[in-house]
């Protein structure tokens, strides 16, 4: 089954408009690896911005705030911890501070970048993983459990662990027969999918150690795939036919015997890389090598899978990063934004659905997943599920303060384990706290200085929330109205 593109058909994300941003606010002189492994080589969040660099001996990855624009120093600190080239780095999706990294040197370690960013050479992690005998060129945290990190390796074996102690927690060593090209967890983390070389798609179980799933020879060709959890179980995985094409399809785990559709797209050797917005049910393809980014939407209609457009450029990206909704400019109808990689270049693409209203737009802001694990690292051991937990972009969004802050170097103290009714806070918290109510206190005996400009803040504050609360409304009130029309045909007898 192909896609259609001739057919003309209802979506609000038909006309996503793609700009690079101008010149002066790309980030310039990055010296990216040349190492030979298809990651994307760059991973942002809405704080920082990392790359995979060239390290004369050992291997290093760039970290700069999200914010940085212009050339990069050739004495800018790096990450520098590993004694072998960085394969794969992967932000933690409940710390913008944490970051994983992969290496040829067997390990995975973790880091935690302060908030302003590298002060100095980066060489100390909060913990090294040591589980691979071979390079480890795979990493994806757990997208609802505390702490929890899965990694492969080129030694065929997949491991999870946690973080917060170190432990190796399940070891999967014969599920895969050939090396693993890409693993992903499914909404909840209850299950993970696979493609590996010897071309088959499996669903795995990792806390039971059992294949669930297998496809035999998802894409004919020999070159790596990729395959993506989307957000109501079914999987997408690109990949290549045997006459080198390169194919995009969808799969529906109940039932692997054929895809929902599939597509070939044009011949070409770099590997697609598929990035999957949950929330708008977008997926866009980076190819490596290419000069677009092609994006679709997948949809319970057939044929499943809608091309929308795609963005061209004159320069190929060698890998590409893909920030979180909580990092986007929701005052621009800003979907997506990338950060595309040129061989010594970072520059930001923006996806954007153009309104000529200026309030928030709740049809293409669903609430998102945030900071907030929804459960810790020993209740997903022990068996638990949960989806994410949801926060609203309207507004802009604000980082909470979190009951599971700086708990990295530990395992998190179970709320239940508090003899109080709320959750249990941290020293860190309690510290915060204190020194918050020593701040309050001083300025009351220091005098009103600084009064006008709390009184304006408080008043932003209102307005900002009046601004929300108007922005739903109206979104109801245009809901009642089309339910009003649809009774009034039922009535009539038109329907």
């Amino acid at each position: 089954m192909s896609f259609r593109r001739g057919v003309v058909r209802q979506s609000k994300f038909r006309h996503v408009f793609a700009q690079a941003w101008k010149a002066e606010h790309c980030i310039d002189d990055v010296r990216v690896s040349r190492v030979t492994w298809d990651s994307q080589l760059c991973v942002v969040n809405p704080k920082f911005i990392a790359v995979i660099v060239e390290s004369g001996g050992g291997g290093a990855f760039l970290v700069v705030p999200i914010t940085k624009s212009g050339r990069i120093d050739q004495t800018c600190s790096t990450v520098c911890g590993h004694l072998a080239p960085v394969l794969d780095i992967q932000w933690c999706p409940h710390d913008d501070n944490i970051i994983a990294s992969a290496s040829e040197d067997n390990t995975v370690k973790v880091w935690q970048i302060p908030d302003g960013g590298l002060v100095g050479p980066m060489t100390e992690p909060l913990v090294t993983l040591e589980g691979h005998s071979k390079r480890v060129g795979i990493l994806a945290w757990h997208p609802t459990a505390f702490n929890i990190l899965l990694s492969a390796g080129c030694d065929n074996v997949m491991c999870v662990w946690d973080v917060g102690t170190g432990e190796l927690v399940y070891q999967l060593s014969d599920a895969h027969p050939d090396l693993i090209y890409s693993a992903c967890w499914n909404r909840d983390g209850s299950a993970v999918c696979t493609v590996s070389k010897d071309k088959a798609l499996r669903v795995i179980d990792p806390r039971r150690g059992t294949v669930l799933k297998v496809r035999e020879k998802v894409h004919d060709g020999t070159r790596p795939m990729r395959a993506v959890f989307l957000s109501d179980g079914k999987i997408l995985t690109t990949g290549f036919s045997r006459m080198s094409e390169r194919q995009m399809a969808l799969w529906d785990p109940k039932d692997l015997t054929e895809p929902m559709a599939m597509q070939e797209m044009d011949t070409s050797n770099g590997v697609l890389l598929p990035f999957y917005d949950p929330d708008t049910n977008m997926v866009y393809l980076c190819g490596k090598g290419d000069c677009t980014i092609r994006y679709f939407e997948v949809t319970d209609e057939s044929p499943y899978v809608h091309f929308l457009n795609l963005y061209s450029s004159k320069e190929p990206q060698r890998g590409a990063g893909y920030v979180s909704k909580r990092g986007l400019d929701v005052n621009k109808c800003e979907i997506a934004r990338f950060y595309k990689v040129h061989e010594r270049k970072i520059e930001p693409i923006s996806m954007t659905v153009p309104r000529k209203s200026d309030l928030f737009q709740g049809d293409l802001y669903p609430d998102t997943a945030g900071l907030e694990p929804s459960l810790l690292a020993e209740e997903w051991i022990a068996g638990q599920d949960a989806p994410p937990l949801l926060v609203s972009l309207s507004g802009g969004y604000a980082v909470p303060p979190s009951k599971h802050r700086d708990t990295m170097r530990g395992r998190p103290k179970l709320a239940s384990q508090d003899s109080g009714a709320g959750a249990a806070a941290t020293p860190t918290a309690v510290a915060v706290a204190r020194e918050t109510e020593g701040e309050t206190r001083g300025n009351a005996a220091d005098g009103t200085a600084d009064r006008p400009k709390k009184e304006d803040d408080v008043l932003n504050e209102i307005l900002a929330e009046m601004k929300a609360l108007r922005t739903v409304v109206l979104a109801q009130s245009q809901r009642i109205e089309i339910l009003e029309r649809q009774l009034a045909r039922i009535e009539d007898g038109d329907v």
